[in-house]
């Protein structure tokens, strides 16, 4: 059983990366959704689509998957199961001087550092993706 399914999403896009592969499964719930949305609307993956097999249901994530760079060279968890990092609006810290993106779960939704602080709300603090 997994105990934090956003860092087990997170841990199978960084091994599918780093193994070069085109596409990842997992299992589907909102947040990996909402996750996975941001990620591609920052230019971060190609696609997702939410899958059928029998009678489960997963997130195909679609990785670009380039020779010589890849879209992500670094993804982690920054709030955990036994510490929650909740910020506010001026505390969203900047990944890479700006590179990266930090993904937030705010009272609006789940969205980037950018976006939070465009709509002045703050949130937990999921992940940084650079």
């Amino acid at each position: 059983m997994v105990t934090d399914p956003v860092a087990d999403l997170l841990t199978r896009i960084r091994n599918a990366n780093m193994a070069n592969l085109e596409t990842v499964e997992a299992p589907v719930s909102r947040i990996k959704a909402n996750i996975a949305k941001v990620l591609k609307e920052e230019g971060f993956i190609k696609n997702f689509r939410l899958v059928r097999a029998d009678s489960k249901h997963f997130l195909r994530i679609y990785l670009k998957v380039e020779t010589g760079s890849k879209a992500i060279t670094g993804i982690k968890r920054e709030s955990k199961p036994g510490l929650r990092r909740y910020v506010g609006v001026d505390e969203i810290p900047r990944v890479l001087n700006g590179a990266g993106i930090v993904i937030l779960s705010t009272p609006m939704g789940v969205m980037t550092g950018r976006d939070a602080k465009k709509n002045r709300v703050g949130g937990e603090l999921l992940c940084s993706v650079w």
